[in-house]
């Protein structure tokens, strides 16, 4: 008998049945020994307190198109691992404990950043763990892709489709918040894809200077209408330049909802066009999963399932110069992977005469 864990943790996102759905056709197409299913719920919190349910094959059918997760998940943040909860329970031990009382022979982890430092822990303490990279932000390390990227472009694209019609009918500036707090790989390719006029991302602070300088120069040039798209973490030049402490201080101290909504006002004082805020926010994570996140959950389920059966462990499932292959979780765990200021589609985006703020 072969009995795998699935839990799925951090936020939600598109394609994270399709993942689950390829590690158990793969698992009980290829392997040799009948399969145990136990699903843990709501992330890591099942895995800590027993909370699973054992599953069948059937209950993987008909997920491939299905958003969200047929099992739950919450956040289990990494920096309080080590810190029993209210309840007294010591997470780690409980995790072992767990695993090793359903005689597990592999648990199968999909998430991010902080869920993939939970993992390496987990491997450490000796347990046989494969995480699946996760994440619409697409910032986790050692891999080229991440399943939930491609559909939270196309949501997000469509919101700036959308928004360029209403726009344009009033003369309008808008100003659109895309999910990336760290990293900005959402709002660049959704700006480009939905033909933004700037796009500002953590990893290339800005000047307001040069915003508005943009913005003018299209107004002047004859166009009716400016299209802003916006990382939730877009950070000014000058904000750049504060220690980390300070930098943090004057977040906390912000009145506004957000960064958008100042940039927006500060748009709208200085060239006296009409500035509106757009914010598609959840929605980037909901939805059916794109063909691509489709095809990419699904190879990375079956690669997961191969290395199960051929007794690999402790590593990421990732995608690198289009090649499927394993990273160890050492390598990758709470590693970020930031856009480079100096990647070709930043420069093709300038050479469209996309502003990103920074001259």
């Amino acid at each position: 008998m072969l009995r795998i864990g699935l839990l799925t943790s951090g936020g939600d996102c598109q394609a994270l049945n399709a993942t689950m759905r390829g590690i158990v056709k793969a698992l009980v197409h290829k392997s040799e020994e009948p399969v145990e299913i136990y699903g843990f719920e709501n992330g890591y919190r099942g895995l800590i307190y027993g909370q699973f349910r054992v599953m069948t094959p059937a209950d993987f059918s008909g997920i491939l198109t299905r958003g969200g997760t047929i099992l739950g998940t919450s956040r289990t943040p990494f920096k309080l691992l080590d810190i029993p909860g209210e309840d007294g329970v010591e997470k780690v031990p409980a995790m072992v404990h767990t695993y090793h009382k359903l005689k597990l022979d592999c648990l199968f982890m999909l998430g991010g950043n902080g869920s993939t430092k939970t993992a390496n822990r987990l491997a450490q303490e000796g347990l046989n763990v494969i995480a699946l990279p996760k994440t619409i932000d697409n910032d986790t390390w050692g891999t080229d892709i991440t399943f939930g990227f491609t559909s939270a472009i196309d949501v997000a694209t469509r919101c700036i489709d959308d928004i360029h019609t209403t726009a344009s009918s009033h003369g309008r500036v808008f100003v659109i918040e895309i999910m990336g707090h760290k990293v900005g790989w959402i709002p660049l390719y959704a700006g480009v894809a939905g033909g933004a006029d700037v796009i500002l991302i953590p990893e290339i602070p800005y000047d307001m200077e040069n915003v508005v300088r943009c913005i003018e120069e299209r107004i002047h040039g004859g166009g009716k209408f400016a299209i802003i798209a916006v990382a939730e973490g877009a950070i000014s030049k000058e904000e750049a330049a504060l220690p980390k402490k300070e930098y943090k201080k004057r977040v906390a101290a912000r009145t506004s909802p957000s960064i958008v909504y100042d940039i927006a006002k500060e748009i709208e004082e200085r060239t006296g066009r009409e500035t509106r805020v757009a914010i598609p926010g959840h929605t980037q994570r909901g939805g059916e999963p794109d063909a691509q996140d489709r095809i990419f959950a699904t190879q990375c389920g079956v690669e997961a399932a191969l290395a199960c059966l051929a007794g690999e462990f402790g590593i990421m499932i990732a995608q690198r110069d289009g090649k499927m292959c394993h990273m160890p979780l050492a390598e990758v765990a709470g590693k970020l992977k930031y856009v480079d200021p100096e990647s070709d589609l930043v420069h093709e985006a300038k050479a469209l005469g996309i502003s990103f703020g920074d001259e």
